[in-house]
This record gives C-alpha cells, sequence and structure tokens, in this order.
C-alpha cells in the first residue's frame, strides 16, 4: 500500500473507532457482522460509513457554496441514500412513498443531504455499469427535480406540498405502492407470532429471545411514559387500545443497528379478534453521524436525548407520521417507539436498471426530497427551524442554479470514486485484522 493509502487507512480506522468503538466493545460480534455486510459493495459500505462520509464534508470535501445562516440551519434527513426511500401507511389511512428511516435526522445544512445522495447514485449506477455521462444525467435530473418542487412551494406555501400516492404515482413507484397494498396485518403477524392457548404469542428464536419479569416490568414502564408523548391529536384519533399481550427482545444485525438492543411489543387491536393485533418496536436510538459535525448549541439543547431528536425529526420530516411514532426512556437511555408496520415496502433498484427508468424515478425522489424539507419549517408544529425552508434555499441558489447542479454532479463523481476506493482500503483492513476491538 502507497503512502497516500497508508495515511487515508489510519484515517479511516480512526473515524470508524470513533463512531463505533465504544459498541464495538460491548458486543465485538455483531460489528463482525456489520462490517461483513458493509464489506459486500461500495454502496453497502457507503450505507453504513456515514461517519467517515460527514468527516469528509468538514475536511477534503468542505465545500459552503451555497449555504449560508438559514441554509445551514435546515432540518435534514442525516443518511439520505438511495435505499432510504419506501412506503408507510400515513395517519390519515392513505399509503404514501416517501423517504423513510429517519434515525440519522438532524438540523444542518441542506446541501449535506443532497450531497450524500448524489454520491450514492454514482456508487448504484456504477454498480449498474453505466457510463459517468449517464449517471451525470441521474443527478442532473435529481436535483432539477429538487429546485422545481422546491420553487413551485416557495410559491404555493405548505398547501402545495404534495405526496406520491397510489393516485398519482406512476411507472416503477406505483408498483411498490401497489404490492405494498398487497400485505396485510395477518400476514405480518403469522411471520413473527404463533398461537397458543388461544392467545398470540411473540414466536422465539432467530435473534428474537423471551425477556425476564424484571426487563419487562421496565419495559412496561417505559412504554406507559411513551404513550405520554403521543401528540392530543394523534392519540385521539389513534384506534387502537394499549393492552401489552407479550414483549420480546430482538438484537439488530442490520447495517444500522450492530449490536443495539430493540424490544417488540404485542398489544391488543381495537377488537378481540387477534388479526387486529399490532406489534410496537422500542428501539435504543443513538447520537448520529452528522451531530459530531454541527456545532450549533441550540440545536444540541433543543433534544432531552437520542429517543427525542429521532421521533420528533420524523415528525418535523414526514408529514402524517405514523400515529404510534413516539419516544420514551430505558435504562438511562433515549428509545424510539413506532409501529412494525405490514405496509412498508422499500424501493428494490435491482428491478431498475435503463437509464430513462432511472431517471424517472430520480425525478420523483427529487420531488420527495423537496417536499420533505419544505415541511419542517416556521408552518410546521416545530419551532426548532423558525423561517421557511424552501424560501431559504430557492433564494441561495437563485443566482446560479446550473451551477448548483452541476456542482452536485462533480461532488457525485468525486466522491463516487473516493467511496469506492474507500471500501477496498476498508476490506483489506477488516480481513486481514487491523480494525481493534474485532
Amino acid at each position: 500500500m502507497d503512502s497516500t493509502l497508508g495515511r487515508r487507512a489510519e484515517w479511516l480506522v480512526d473515524v470508524l473507532i470513533a463512531e463505533f468503538g465504544e459498541s464495538m466493545a460491548v458486543d465485538p460480534a455483531a460489528f463482525r457482522r456489520k462490517f461483513r455486510k458493509m464489506a459486500a459493495s461500495p454502496f453497502a459500505f457507503y450505507r453504513g460509513s456515514a461517519s467517515v462520509f460527514y468527516a469528509d464534508l468538514v475536511g477534503d470535501f468542505a465545500d459552503e457554496r451555497f449555504l449560508d445562516g438559514w441554509t445551514s440551519r435546515v432540518w435534514i434527513h442525516g443518511d439520505l441514500h438511495a435505499e432510504n426511500f419506501g412506503t408507510y401507511m400515513n395517519g390519515s389511512g392513505q399509503l404514501v412513498f416517501n423517504v423513510n428511516d429517519f434515525d440519522e435526522a438532524y438540523v444542518g445544512p441542506f446541501s449535506w443531504d443532497l450531497k450524500r445522495f448524489a454520491a450514492s447514485v454514482a456508487l448504484l449506477g456504477y454498480g449498474k455499469a453505466l457510463s459517468d455521462s449517464a449517471i451525470g444525467g441521474l443527478v442532473t435530473r435529481f436535483a432539477t427535480a429538487y429546485l422545481t418542487e422546491l420553487r413551485a412551494i416557495a410559491r404555493g406555501g405548505d398547501d402545495a406540498i404534495g405526496s406520491i400516492r397510489l393516485d398519482n404515482a406512476d411507472g416503477v413507484l406505483r408498483r411498490v405502492l401497489q404490492q405494498a397494498r398487497l400485505r396485510t396485518r395477518v400476514e405480518l403477524l403469522a411471520q413473527q407470532t404463533t398461537i397458543d392457548q388461544y392467545e398470540r404469542r411473540f414466536s422465539l428464536g432467530d435473534g428474537v429471545y423471551q425477556v425476564d419479569r424484571d426487563v419487562r416490568t421496565d419495559v412496561v414502564a417505559a412504554f406507559e411514559r411513551y404513550l405520554g408523548t403521543l401528540p392530543p391529536a394523534t392519540a385521539e384519533h389513534r384506534p387502537l387500545t394499549a393492552q401489552i399481550k407479550d414483549v420480546v427482545l430482538r438484537k439488530g444485525v442490520g447495517i444500522g443497528s450492530a449490536g443495539l438492543p430493540s424490544y417488540n411489543l404485542l398489544l391488543e387491536g381495537h377488537t378481540q379478534a387477534l388479526e387486529n393485533d399490532v406489534v410496537i418496536y422500542m428501539k435504543r436510538a443513538q447520537v448520529p453521524a452528522v451531530a459530531r459535525y454541527v456545532t450549533d448549541d441550540g440545536v444540541r439543547s433543543y433534544f432531552r436525548h437520542q429517543g427525542h431528536r429521532t421521533a420528533e425529526s420524523q415528525r418535523a420530516l414526514q408529514a402524517h407520521a405514523d400515529p404510534w411514532l413516539g419516544f420514551t426512556e430505558l435504562d438511562g437511555h433515549g428509545q424510539l417507539v413506532a409501529e412494525v408496520s405490514p405496509y412498508a415496502a422499500d424501493l428494490d433498484w435491482s428491478d431498475v436498471n435503463e437509464p430513462e427508468e432511472l431517471a424517472g424515478v430520480l425525478g420523483d425522489l427529487g420531488r420527495a426530497v423537496a417536499r420533505m424539507h419544505s415541511v419542517a419549517d416556521d408552518e410546521s408544529s416545530h419551532d426548532l427551524v423558525d423561517f421557511s425552508t424552501e424560501e431559504a434555499i430557492v433564494a441561495a441558489v437563485a443566482a446560479d442554479e446550473a451551477g448548483f447542479v452541476g456542482h452536485l454532479v462533480d461532488f457525485a463523481h468525486a466522491y463516487g470514486a473516493r467511496a469506492r476506493q474507500d471500501h477496498q482500503i476498508f476490506v483489506d483492513l477488516f480481513r486481514n485484522g487491523e480494525l481493534p476491538g474485532l
């Protein structure tokens, strides 16, 4: 390994250990699983290494063009990559396709979301053997759709914010929504539970474990505290009761949840019919990677704990969020609480390969991101961002929109190449036992 790659390898180790070292010491086996998943491809590495991305954004890739005091203080997703989109059933009972997974959400520069997404498009396109020109076209389509939608919202106000639904979607996204519509609560319950003595209980095994009486008592107490965090209107219209029938421990093994304890709670539905039971999860929330690089004390002090941050961020960024969405504390850690929805379906990129079809999807995603950024501002119920996000961003790029789009395209190419190189360095570090603690 030459000296430049050697320095980058040392830097990667430092960033990854700073981000994960404490958790790795608690559960090294979980991180071996996480890192093996990250080793599978450059995109998988990119997904699991947001800390590396943000360290680069304030380091080698630092660039404050199009940022000012307003646009640097926007509610952002924090981990906006191509695989964090999918369906959910909103609080109004409509199936919606939108951004999902708000575990990394925070308040920071709006362009950081767009850059993280643009680089993921470069990695996605490279994995599909698209040319640099085709990849640049896809990023351009996304950025142009984002700005067009943002201008429309700035002109029409929050009443102009729409959503992608069954009645207005087409192509790939309509198929995803139709597939989500076929899913049922009965199917979800059949996958996660069994019937014993005429009552439903969770199935054990495969990462699902029974809890003892003391743990159950603590989880139930945390759940009772969580109920008080639901907004009055949400709690009033939530058509389900909160009688707990069973509690199990789930150990996270995904790229983003390695080693984190999570509890599933089985609740009695709105009738005694067993097919109406509801599954709720309560998972420990972590410090988002982006928060380590945003130094605004007003943002940091706004949140009680990471569970509060995650729930408030999702409510801010997602119109008509899950009516079960809330937060609590357990064992001194903030927890996010929400429903395990039977209607969640992720966008599967494996069947979207041709540039024309990809361009259509990326246009839709650009509009979705613009709507997400526009929801969480002075016209929302959250006071952390007290100005019109869409007006601030439109004003910041108005003088050079073409330059802004070109800036995102250039970044996508440059950081895509950096992430591919980092992936290879990471694989060599991991397989040669050079990541401390594993």
